[in-house]
């Protein structure tokens, strides 16, 4: 199921109670990470201050996002982000604020218990890290085809346009 239904999904959901069948037992917080939703049986109580905060089980963090808890930090394959003590509460750790500081949008609905984490622009995929966008060909206003390709090296604006 992709992000988009997802969220269409539960939308529907809090505006018409009963619409959709749920199961008899609800997860504690579902998390839409990567294009995918993890659904999780627990999770610590937001503090005051912070409710929009989601603890987590610091075991569920490798599930929800591929990092683990090392002494060095929150680590995924060779990329450490070092976080402060506040994150971590006895065996729940803050994957709000670990998201916010890593850059990393946040989208909340605790009422519905939907967490939804965006791009983290640490681990940019190849976009990101050569800068170049990929090749792609429109008509001109003559209709013959231009290439982005043939503006390398030269400032380019691209404007794109989504009915939806």
């Amino acid at each position: 199921m992709e992000r988009r239904d997802f969220l269409r999904i539960v939308g529907a959901a809090s505006l018409a109670p009963g619409a959709i069948d749920r199961p008899s037992v609800s997860p504690a917080a579902t998390v839409l990470y990567d294009d995918r939703a993890v659904s999780l049986d627990r999770i610590g109580p937001a503090p005051k201050g912070d409710p929009d905060g989601l603890w987590i089980r610091k075991r569920d963090l490798p599930r929800v996002n591929g990092f683990e808890l090392k002494p060095q930090g929150a680590c995924r394959a060779d990329l450490c982000i070092p976080i402060p003590k506040s994150l971590v509460r006895g065996e729940y750790f803050n994957l709000t604020a670990f998201a916010k500081k890593a850059g990393q949008p946040v989208v909340a609905e605790p009422g519905a218990r939907v967490w939804s984490f965006g791009e983290m622009q640490a681990l940019g995929g190849g976009l990101a890290s050569s800068r170049i966008a990929p090749d792609f060909e429109v008509p001109d206003r003559l209709g013959r085809p231009v290439h982005l390709a043939g503006f390398r090296g030269k400032k380019a604006l691209v404007i794109t346009w989504a009915s939806w």
